[in-house]
């Protein structure tokens, strides 16, 4: 998904001429803690609740308050996860989209956006999650995916996380599936020498060890 898709229409955006007292309104209204300023249709940057609160006069316009991330924005073509990246490194509630003569094409809510990454992410589906533990250069989704598919399971999302520097075998691999039961999933990645940090899932989880003394059991009982 763009940036373009993520514009949030119901948040509305700041005029120099505006007072304190009505842009703290309207952060109150939409429940959040900034709004984009902008002027004659030109991104200015954004106004933050935090700092109106310290202007003592609200019939104060925000041509005199001060603005935060000038220079901090995405054009309509940028991808959810580059604009999500940005939020989080910079810790914005809303985010500015501009156009490609540079012109304000509208808001981006944070909080909205968090709401459609973890949609994409399948978060919302009834499925199992497995976090593998690896060294980063033994990481191939590949095969990764053809072991858990030679199971009949699919694999809905998935992250991974490099390791810290100087820890090479610490890497997650976090996959959400669309099974409850993936015990014959955990067997088969064991047994192709992958290390299991942990499952989670709505139907037990029996490691392979067990399914191994069942089977001997079971040879010894014929």
């Amino acid at each position: 998904m763009l940036a373009a898709e993520l514009i949030d229409p119901m948040l509305p955006a700041l005029k120099p001429t505006d007072l304190v007292g009505q842009a703290l309104a309207w952060m109150e209204e939409h429940r959040v803690g900034q709004l984009i300023l902008t002027d004659q249709g030109d991104y200015r940057g954004i106004v933050s609740e935090e700092l109106l609160m310290d202007v003592a006069d609200d019939e104060r316009p925000l041509r005199d308050v001060m603005c935060l991330f000038e220079q901090i924005f995405v054009n309509e073509e940028q991808h959810m996860l580059e604009v999500l990246g940005l939020a989080i490194q910079h810790q914005m509630q809303v985010i500015a989209v501009i156009g490609e003569g540079r012109e304000f094409s509208g808001t981006i809510s944070v909080n909205e956006l968090l709401k459609k990454f973890a949609q994409d992410l399948g978060v919302q589906e009834v499925g199992a999650i497995l976090i593998l533990n690896m060294n980063e250069r033994d990481y191939s989704m590949a095969e990764v995916s053809r072991l858990i598919e030679s199971n009949n399971v699919k694999i809905i999302s998935s992250y991974f996380s490099s390791a810290a520097f100087g820890m090479p075998d610490r890497s997650r691999l976090t996959l959400k599936l669309n099974r409850r039961d993936i015990t014959p999933v955990i067997s088969t990645l064991e047994r192709f020498g992958y290390r299991i940090e942990a499952a989670f899932a709505n139907a037990p989880v029996e490691s392979i060890d067990q399914e191994r003394l069942d089977l001997l059991l079971r040879y010894l009982n014929t």
